[in-house]
């Protein structure tokens, strides 16, 4: 079963003229009709640039005009939305070609639209049992400036949004931990950068006992994935992301109601984003030095499983007292900071996960949740997720929550019990695996990385992340 097959595919080129002949799209801004009115084939459109609508027209020779509303200034952060609409709604009637007038769009603005073309050829029916043919149409980027390597950027942006949307959206039964570690070998395999498995044993061996608790429980044995991208000769490590990867969380012994458990494969959003964002940055050839690390397992119930109340170790040394085995996530991600602090000693340590339905309470649908103490790494990544549409809210990391955390048993708890500030507990035992690492940042996208969508009737994969970490990465390539 071909998991990452695309129905339809796109290729893209640039062209310096537009053919008027030949079938093409217009964006225009709102209220703006006047600056693209000479290459339309009437006067006064009933048009008026609202955001992502669209108006079909006809020229002399039967060719289809599609006018595209990019709304106001507001609107140019999610430009990719309104080009993925377009194409969503009107693909089916474009031939083998299409052209696309951006003369009046700056670098951003065709990115942006590249990507929202990438994005509409995803199909999220890849198990269903009829299959549609595939098919290829050709973009033609019609603008006198150079924007191939614009071009190039959209199109690969896309595509790993596509890709890690496929991996979020696969059914559990088959995206186990042993999955996305041959994905992850596969992409290497492919791409320019290394990738080490450590299956069950070698954890072990290792000492990731955190994450051995975890998945003690299934059938599925887990495993952790290091993607090693090294784009300049020196060795330093400029930046690590750890990704949470349960490829499905049942809540453990301390079981998730049934509403909605079957969501619970979209677990390793965290971990898609990792392992896309490796791979893209490879494709790009940024000159960054960044390792991915994927610690994953499934949270199942069995005999074996870890319970509420056990005392387990970690790669740290750090004793954990479990209070909720649905607490999971921070466990994995606990061994993977670690890990990361000890022997890699990165520059700058981010972490990713879908952790807590707590931050969707407190941001709801629209931000993730960043905690970072280094105020320089959060006007960044503010800045960042406004230009892209991929927000981030700052929460606090408190001396005050320390206390939540106590354990007169262990070192430290999983779970503080209280149903207040869960998203901030959580991140406050992250940070006691960080060894107060000046530079880390955790990210929590449970309420943005899988939701509602207009494309699907049940919720599905987003994508978010990838925009995000790639700009802030290539900060770091230009220093």
């Amino acid at each position: 079963m071909a998991l990452f097959l695309i129905k339809k595919t796109m290729t893209f080129d640039q062209k310096q003229h537009l053919d008027t002949s030949k079938d093409y799209i217009v964006p225009c801004q709102k209220n703006n009709i006047e600056a693209v009115k000479d290459i339309l084939p009437i006067t006064n459109p009933d048009f008026d640039g609202s955001f992502s609508t669209h108006l079909l027209l006809y020229g002399k020779n039967g060719n289809r005009i599609y006018l595209l509303g990019l709304g106001e200034e507001k609107h140019s952060t999610k430009l990719e939305e309104a080009f993925r609409k377009l194409s969503v709604d009107t693909q089916k009637y474009w031939g083998k070609s299409i052209q696309v007038y951006t003369n009046d769009l700056n670098g951003h603005q065709i990115r942006k639209a590249i990507i929202g073309l990438k994005l509409a050829q995803y199909k999220i029916g890849e198990y269903k049992s009829t299959k549609e043919e595939t098919s290829k149409t050709s973009v033609s980027i019609c603008t006198t400036e150079n924007v191939e390597t614009i071009i190039n950027e959209g199109a690969l942006i896309g595509q790993t949004i596509n890709r890690i949307k496929a991996l979020v959206d696969a059914p559990p039964n088959i995206k186990t931990p042993e999955f996305l570690a041959k994905w992850a070998g596969n992409s290497a395999e492919n791409t320019n950068y290394k990738c080490t498995i450590f299956n069950e044993a070698e954890l072990k061996n290792k000492g990731f006992k955190a994450v051995l608790a975890v998945g003690k429980g299934s059938v599925n044995r887990p495993v952790a994935i290091f993607n090693e991208y090294k784009g300049k000769t020196d060795k330093e490590v400029d930046l690590v992301i750890v990704g949470k990867g349960i490829t499905f969380d049942s809540g453990g012994l301390s079981i998730k109601p049934s509403t909605n458990l079957h969501y619970m494969k979209s677990d390793m959003g965290g971990a898609a984003v990792v392992l896309g964002i490796i791979e893209l940055i490879a494709k790009l050839n940024l000159s960054v030095n960044v390792t991915g690390i994927v610690c994953s397992a499934e949270n199942a119930v069995d005999a074996a499983s870890y319970r509420p109340g056990d005392v387990i170790e970690s790669y740290s040394g750090k004793t954990i007292e479990i209070i909720d085995t649905d607490a999971e996530g921070r466990l994995v991600m606990c061994d993977g900071l670690s890990y990361a602090v000890k022997n890699i000693k990165p520059t700058y340590l981010i972490d990713i996960a879908t952790l807590t339905g707590s931050v969707v309470r407190t941001l709801g649908y629209s931000a993730a949740g960043m905690f970072t103490h280094n105020q320089e790494m959060a006007q960044t990544f503010s800045e960042i997720g406004y230009k892209v549409n991929e927000r981030v809210w700052p929460l606090p990391l408190f001396e005050d929550f320390e206390n939540d955390l106590h354990s007169d048993i262990a070192d430290i708890r999983n779970f503080s019990g209280k149903p207040i500030a869960g998203a901030i507990n959580a991140a406050k035992f992250l940070e006691a695996f960080t060894d107060n690492h000046k530079n880390w940042m955790h990210l929590d996208i449970a309420g943005v990385a899988f939701g509602d969508s207009a494309y699907a009737k049940m919720k599905s994969a987003t994508g978010y992340g990838i925009q995000l970490l790639l700009e802030f990465i290539k900060t770091l390539a230009t220093k």
